[in-house]
This record gives structure tokens, sequence and C-alpha cells, in this order.
């Protein structure tokens, strides 16, 4: 590969059947066919591949049996299909220089009778031929396993004159599907991740994924004898959660030299990661300090440093591309330094909110700026998008919306590599292989019609009598999203700040008829796949559906029999091959989220003496099951509590200090309109929590625990219990007193890392009473 694909390339768009004239090709006629496909003298493996793909398919579809022959076997009164650069295709378009193509370019045209596919020698050849037969011939990839290839034994084609280059050169969907080489080179990704093969084209492959720094420049080897090579923070040389001092120069030519020896070692790598560890803590020593300040930015250091690893890098393996994040405390660009010509920028949509695009809003306006800058300073940028939910991949997420708007920001803005992070992990998912299928087909031209594409995959993969029913099902979805004004971010554990009860109604009724009234079996079990998410709703939030039925008096069109339904649904995951819940699962995390979840479904806790003679529309509990654990069986356990008032709590060891336990308050349960304070005018709440602790001391704080207004990122409130009051076996009311709750609000509870002094914190239910 070399940086001549970033040369202009003046071609029209890819805009499939792309010429549509009097004239037309028959390829085959009655299952017969005259034509002859025709490779070079010394045909390459991917051209090889491109032939035999093109055979195989055109046979299917026709009934006719397209031979392959070199081109001096070929008899030249045959009309011919030329795959590849030889000197037939010469011949035929004597003014194309396949060599000279664009990175990944493609070239489908028909000279007379003939028709000449070739591209790029790296895949172009092959990504001709997949062209051809999904635009033009009309072959559907739906997945790695299923298919569509139409019966048309009088195969006739336009007439073809098709030129065209993506300007991504990296495109990556990082779905569990997307990994199978064959199908990635079908929807022409070529990330790291893909198990390409080099007859299929290969993949472009990093050396350091990201965050390389101490994969570079270990503390295990380095930080004894050079202390100074690593982050002064607060006078003090550290390695923990820190980063490299970047005006060190022996750090940095010890660095140059591990990073060169590493490409000499793995000499297919077109990419090397040269970027910070995934935390804070950067050098505040004397040099990089007085770099930053100069520069406006921490990225000033770093662009200053990669750019000199670069132009050694570059001296080596002029072909290579030098990573490096602009992430976190360097996100901000720099006011003077430029990225060298071989270094691009890598830039993280981790903070985002996925229900507006980055291009308008005010959500996402302080990335949009930042991505605007870099692209005015930099030449080449590289975006790490994400694309689902990390903490809970079988959720429904609504972004269908913003798919498309993005990669056409992104790629307006310099990008010439983006890695669109799905749930890789999970086998089912939120419709998985839809959002695989119209990601990678918009990374490939992003002037594609992204409601055509989801259109076309509704009906295509779904059948046309499910397809409106879907549709609508997601419309209803994002629509509530959107109205609802929720930052949509990518670390979401439940729906309800979002998701109202009347929406989740409608889908349900919607999927159940998608699934009853669908007659094919292959599609109904696709179906009840694709039902997972919306269940998986119904049980997580069973018991907050139920009260919202029983004050509002709505019927609940969920579950009604909660036990059926959550074994159909966990027979469902066995039966789909699911096995991960979030991104972190691993073991038996699977395996305890089956647990915890089918735990909820117990005893229902008696009312607290202070809320008996409350009418049922003024308060309401939330137990342990409705709580969201974060590392549960590490920094939390469900566990079986004689003590608990439903018989189970929450347990967080006291060795850390994280907010591992927390709920997402749902308002809409209360009447928030006759909840008036005199002074403010805004609805009140007298929050609760049940407590307690097992300490060897009576002396300092057991727990913290407050409220977080995460749509506006700002603390509301935070309290400190005593040891003194909540140790012991029994559980304790604590007061948080009045608060004015509003929608993103979240209760979060932390231990406070004392393990010599304190083993455990334990949670049994909160309660909120509307004042």
């Amino acid at each position: 590969m070399t940086r001549s694909i970033l040369i202009v390339f003046s071609v029209a768009l890819l805009i499939f059947n792309a010429v549509v004239v009097a004239e037309t090709l028959r390829l085959s006629t009655d299952g017969k066919t005259d034509y002859v496909i025709v490779l070079p003298a010394e045909p390459t493996p991917v051209e090889q591949t491109a032939a035999k793909e093109l055979k195989q398919h055109l046979n299917t579809v026709t009934g006719a049996d397209f031979v392959v022959v070199k081109e001096s076997e070929v008899d030249a009164a045959k009309p011919q299909i030329v795959v590849g650069n030889s000197k037939r295709a010469k011949e035929l378009l004597p003014e194309i220089d396949a060599t000279k193509l664009p990175y990944d370019g493609i070239i489908i045209k028909s000279v007379g009778k003939n028709l000449v596919l070739l591209g790029h020698p790296q895949r172009g050849t092959l990504y001709a031929v997949n062209t051809l037969l999904e635009e033009v011939v009309g072959v559907r990839w739906w997945s790695s396993t299923e298919s569509f290839v139409p019966k048309k034994p009088v195969l006739e084609i336009p007439v073809q004159n098709i030129e065209y280059a993506p300007k991504l050169i990296y495109r990556e969907a990082f779905y569990r599907d997307a990994f199978d080489g064959i199908f990635a080179t079908r929807m022409k990704c070529n990330g790291n991740m893909a198990r390409t093969t080099p007859e299929y084209g290969g993949h472009h492959r990093f050396q350091y994924f990201v965050h390389s720094f101490f994969p570079l420049i270990p503390p295990s080897q380095y930080f004894a004898e050079h202390p100074d090579w690593y982050s002064e923070i607060k006078g003090v040389r550290k390695h923990d959660h820190a980063q490299l001092c970047l005006t060190n120069d022996a750090m940095r030519e010890e660095l140059t030299k591990n990073a060169l020896e590493s490409l000499r070692k793995n000499p297919d790598a077109q990419f090397i990661s040269i970027s910070q560890n995934d935390w804070h803590g950067y050098c505040e020593c004397k040099n990089c300090t007085a770099i930053a300040d100069e520069e406006g930015s921490q990225s000033g250091t770093l662009i200053r440093f990669v750019n000199q690893v670069a132009e050694a890098i570059e001296k080596e393996f002029p072909d290579v591309w030098v990573e490096t994040l602009a992430y976190q405390y360097t996100r901000k660009p720099p006011k003077f330094v430029k990225p060298r010509k071989n270094v691009v920028i890598r830039l993280c949509t981790i903070e985002c909110s996925f229900v507006q695009p980055l291009g308008e809003g005010e959500q996402n306006k302080s990335l949009r700026e930042d991505i605007e800058g870099w692209s005015r300073v930099a030449d080449h940028l590289f975006v790490w998008d994400y694309v689902t939910n990390f903490h809970a991949y079988m959720l429904p997420h609504p972004n269908l919306r913003v798919l498309a708007p993005n990669i056409r920001f992104f790629v307006d803005h310099h990008t010439i590599g983006l890695f669109e992070q799905g749930d890789g992990n999970c086998s089912a998912g939120d419709f998985v292989r839809m959002r695989n299928w119209v990601i990678s087909h918009l990374m490939w031209n992003p002037a594609l019609d992204e409601k055509k594409l989801f259109d076309e995959f509704l009906n295509g993969y779904y059948g046309a009598d499910a397809a409106p029913v879907l549709k609508e099902y997601w419309n209803l979805l994002l629509d509530g999203a959107e109205k609802s004004g929720v930052y949509l971010g990518c670390f979401r554990n439940s729906t309800a700040d979002w998701l109202d009860f009347e929406t989740l109604n409608k889908t349900i009724v919607l999927m159940n008829r998608a699934v009853e009234t669908t007659k094919d079996e292959t599609v109904r079990n696709r179906l009840r796949r694709e039902k997972i998410p919306v269940d998986l709703v119904t049980l997580k939030e069973y018991y907050s559906l139920r009260r919202k039925a029983e004050i509002t008096g709505t019927p609940f069109t969920g579950l009604d029999n909660p036990q059926a339904a959550i074994n159909d649904f966990f027979a469902r995951c066995k039966e789909f091959g699911v096995t991960v819940y979030k991104e972190w699962d691993k073991g038996d995390d699977f395996k305890n989220f089956e647990q915890n979840l089918r735990r909820s479904f117990g005893t229902s806790a008696p009312p607290p003496d202070f809320c008996k003679d409350l009418p049922k529309d003024r308060w309401y509990d939330v137990q342990n099951f409705e709580f969201y654990t974060h590392k549960n069986g590490e920094h939390t356990f469900i566990i079986d509590d004689e003590k608990a008032s439903n018989g189970q709590a929450v347990k967080m060891p006291n060795n850390h200090f994280e907010w591992a336990t927390s709920y997402n308050f749902d308002t809409s349960l209360l009447d928030l309109k006759t909840a008036k304070t005199q002074a403010e005018g805004e609805p009140t709440y007298r929050l609760f929590a049940a407590v307690r602790c097992d300490a060897k001391t009576t002396e300092g704080i057991a727990m913290t625990l407050g409220i977080y207004d995460y749509k506006n990122k700002k603390g509301v409130v935070s309290k400190e219990i005593p040891v003194s009051t909540i140790s012991g076996t029994e559980y304790h009311w604590f007061d948080m007193g009045s608060i004015a709750l509003k929608p993103g609000h979240n209760f979060w509870f932390a231990p406070t890392k004392r393990p010599n002094e304190i083993n455990a914190v334990y949670i049994d239910q909160i309660v909120v009473v509307r004042e």
C-alpha cells in the first residue's frame, strides 16, 4: 500500500446500475452462455478468487456454465468477462492503469459485448466482482451464512461504466458476524479484526491496536532504572495509572527502537499505534507542561513526540501509518504543531449522545468542534465510533438515525479510517445483522440513501409481510428517544429514561404480531431472535412496569406469566448462541446475569412502616434486582440475606470506592403535576435507603451515596453514612432528605475502601416518597 491512495480520484459517485442506455449485455439465455471469464496469464491469488466467486454466482443465477480461461487460451471471437489486470484488459481499456488506481478502487466497464472487471491490486478486482454481483445481478449477502441469489436463466444487464474508489481506506464493522473473512470482503470491510485470508485480499493490520505506551515501554522493564521516562505527577515520577514523559529524548529513542523492532517482526502491518494509555496521568514536568501551555492542549506535547517517532519510522517503513489518539486529555487540537504526513489522528466518540447526529444539535457540540479543529490541522483522521450499548448488548439502542449522518460527517472532515465498534461479542444483540449490513454499505459509499438500505434489508431479510411492522417498531423507538431528550450514551443499563410505558406496550404488540403472522420458519426464527431486546426490557423493568400499570390503570401487554417468559427468553439465548450480556463478560458472567435476573422474580417485600398508610400513587420501593450493579462478581454481589426485606440484598466489599450500585429514577411513576414545592414549583421527593455494614470498627465513614445528574453531567447531592449508624446485621433506614428528582437522575452507592476495618456494605432497598 502506498499513500498514492489519497490522490484525488476524479470519478462519478458510485451509483449502482450506473448507466442505463438502450444497449444491454445478455450474459445468458435459457440457462446457456457464450461468455467466458478471462483471467491474466499469471493471475494473482485475489484475481483467481474473483474469477471463482464470479463463476460460482453466475452459474447459480443462470444455470449456465461460465468457463474460466487464461487470456492466452481465449477465443477472441467469444464475448468475454475480463477479470483482473491482464493484457486483454489493457487492450480493451488502454486509458486505465490498474497499478495506479486509488486504494480499493474498482473499474466496471463494458466495451462492446465485453465486460471488464478490475481494481487496485490489493483487492480491488474482487470488490469489482462483488459490486457487479450485488448491485447489478441482484445477489444479496445478508450475513456470513444467509444470502439471496436470484434465479435468472436470461441474465441481461445494462452497459456498465463505473469508476469508484472509497474515501475511507480502512473500514471495519466490529460485529461477530463481520469477522468472517469472506463475508467481510463481500461487505467491502478490510479492518484489523476481519479474518480475511490473502486470496480474498487480506486486511489491514495494526501493530498495537491502541493504548501502546506501556506495551512499548513497559514499567516492569524500565521504571526501576529510568523513572524519569514516566509521568511526573505532583512532583513524583509514577507509572501506576500514568503516561510517559514525552520530552525525554532517551525514552523516545528507546520507544522508537522498540517500535521499529516490532514492525520488522510484523512486516504485514500497515498501521502502528503510538498512543497514550487508557487513563489520564499525563506528565506534569517542566518541559512537558511548557509545550502543553504553548500549544493550549496536552495534544501539543503528544503530537511533537509522535512526529519525531513517525519521522524515524518513515525512513524504514515509508508506507506504514503512525496512529495516535486524540482522546480524553488530548482531544483538543493543538494551536501550532501539525501531524506529519504519515501520522493519522484517531478520535473517539465515547462521550457522545447517539440520538443526535454529530454535525448538528447541542449534545455533541464539544466533540464536533474538536473534530472540526483537528481536520484543520491534520490531513488524515481515523475515528473509533461506538454504535452499540456496551452495558447491555441486547437492550434496544435507538441510534439508527445517526449512523449515516455521522459517517458522512467523519468523511467530510478528512477521515480515512473508521472503526465502527458494535457488539462483536454477542451473537444476537439488537438487530445486529441489519446494523452490520447498513453500516458496511455506508462506509463503502456514504452517499447511499440509508432509508433505502434499511428498507431493503427489512424486506429482503425479514420478508414483505414483517417489514412494515418492523419499520413501525423502529420508528416508535427512534421517535420516542428523540422526543425524550435523552443523552443516549453507549454505556446504559436501562431504557426507562427514553422508552415510555405507552410506547413499550406498542412495540411489544408489534413484535408479537411480526412473529405470529410469519409463516416461513426461517424468517420466523430470525424474528424470534430480534424480539429478544424488547423482551429483555419487559423482564428487566417488570416491577417498574407493573407499578406503572397499577398507578395509571393502564394495561401492561408484557408478561402474563413472568416465569414462563423468563424461561423462554433464556431458551432463545441458548438457541441463538448468546453467551455474553455486556462488553466485559467472561467466564460465568452470563450465567450470573441469568441467575440474578431469575432471582428478581422472587418474593415481594412488604411496605416499610412509614409507607403503610400512604396511597399507592405517593410512593414506590426499589429492590436490589432493579439496581445496576457494576462488575458483578467482583465489586458487587447479589446475596441471600434473611434480614433483607425480600430475602436478598446487594453486597459491596469494602476494597474499592466505585459507584458500583446505582439506580436510574423513573419519575414517570409519580404524579409530577401535583407534587410542587412552594418555593421552586418543582416536584420533590423524600428518599430513603435501607443499608447496613459489616465492620470491625465503629469509627469513620462506612459508605457514601448520592444523586448524580447524567443529563447535565453534575452531582446533585452526596452523603456520608457513619459506621456507627448502620453497623450490624439489621438494616437501617437512611434519610437522604428532600430532593427535586428529574429525568436523568441516578442514585449511587459506594463503599469507602477500608478493607482492614470494614468487610462490606449492603443495600436492601430504596423507597421514594412524593412530598
